[in-house]
């Protein structure tokens, strides 16, 4: 069984129901509610005693010589641990670099929970290493939605600070305010990424974030590294096409059709018209008879 904890919501306390804890909650402005294993710790947090859930970094034990920091390990701890990463074979990763059309990329992402394990990696061509890691995280959060899993306490684990940042930080948000423009007023790169990332993120109530170092001791992050590196390995040469490809709205790719103009049916000639025949002059009856009275082969009396 869950406990439910509102704190802030249109009537607060525990709950043991997500259905019954999200009509609290849901569309009340700045909510504030989780969700927890035993009703004692959903008490504390609403007594304010428990821990707030928070971007965290995953420290690893100091090996310099002078030992130890002694700073206490901190591990992802919730019900659904997610780990994601992106990565590129490209160009474009250094300062005046270009992404060219034929280098590879892939996302990859590892679901862990109740001793399960659920992996999924995709490939494209000619994208940079930030996309693959909107991508990575994106599409996790879309495998959870299927799952319905959205909300249970998940745990995102990630070496991005790029995708971290710009959800603690507020850039996404203040991307939106903008009408998804940044602040200096410049064009935003990976737009409908964010947008898609956005618009699914809001159907997630119980979520934390972790940062790792990559290509470290963090086994996790090390298997959707090496599952990128697969995907890439397995990506081949691109195949010319003479059709621009473009993301729809879902993620999915489609070839991109430009629209024909619309043939003007054909102009109907017009059928020439037929030349009339002048019909043939009679022959007046009174000459013929005329003409036959003067042969003496005509006769006015004969029957």
């Amino acid at each position: 069984m869950k406990y439910y904890a509102v704190k802030k919501g249109r009537e607060t306390g525990i709950f043991t129901s997500w259905d019954e804890a999200e009509k609290k909650v849901k569309g009340f402005s700045g909510a504030q509610y989780k969700s927890f294993k035993t009703e004692a710790e959903a008490n504390a947090y609403l007594r304010g005693t428990a821990p707030k859930a928070s971007t965290v970094k995953v420290h690893r034990k100091s090996h310099s010589k002078k030992g130890s920091t002694g700073r206490r390990s901190v591990r992802p701890d919730g019900e659904i641990i997610v780990y994601t990463d992106g990565g590129s074979r490209n160009h474009g990763n250094f300062r005046g670099g270009h992404v060219k059309a034929g280098d590879k990329a892939a996302w990859a992402f590892l679901v862990q929970t109740s001793g399960q394990k659920y992996s999924q990696s995709g490939g494209e061509f000619g994208a940079t290493n930030n996309r693959m890691e909107i991508m990575a995280f994106l599409e996790a959060l879309k495998y959870l939605k299927r799952q319905g899993l959205q909300n249970d306490r998940i745990d995102f684990v990630m070496d991005s600070k790029y995708v971290l940042d710009a959800i603690q930080k507020g850039w996404l948000a203040g991307w939106r305010r903008r009408g998804w423009n940044k602040s200096d007023g410049s064009k935003l790169q990976n737009k409908q990424l964010w947008q898609l990332v956005d618009a699914n993120l809001r159907d997630f109530p119980i979520v934390r974030y972790y940062w790792t170092k990559g290509h470290a001791d963090d086994e996790g992050n090390v298997f959707v590294d090496h599952l990128l590196n697969q995907t890439m390995d397995q990506m081949g040469k691109p195949e010319p096409t003479s059709k621009p490809i473009v993301k729809s709205t879902d993620g999915d790719e489609r070839p991109l059709h430009k629209s024909q103009p619309t043939e003007k049916p054909a102009q109907r000639q017009p059928t020439p018209a037929k030349k009339k025949t002048a019909p043939a002059t009679p022959t007046a009856v009174q000459d013929i008879e005329n003409s036959l009275k003067q042969l003496g082969l005509f006769d006015d009396d004969d029957d």
